[in-house]
């Protein structure tokens, strides 16, 4: 990860996966002191894209549920 990151986050799998690679490095100690903010803020936008993400899927799921209670 670098400061010229893109903010472009993209899919739920992409997003998991710099979430699991982000939480590695972390667990390690590897992590220098001057990243570990950058680090923390991107996870929290990652987690909160992949939160929006679940909640659209299950709007979705539900309406097509709904309408076939209808049928």
């Amino acid at each position: 990860m670098t400061d010229d990151q893109p903010t472009d986050i993209g899919g739920y799998a992409a997003a998991l996966d710099e979430l699991q690679e982000i939480l590695a490095a972390l667990e390690s100690d590897t992590t220098d002191v001057d990243q570990l903010a950058v680090r923390v803020e991107r996870a929290d936008a990652l987690i909160r894209h992949c939160r929006s993400r679940l909640d659209d899927a299950r709007l979705r799921v539900d309406q097509v549920v709904g309408s076939l209670d209808e049928v």
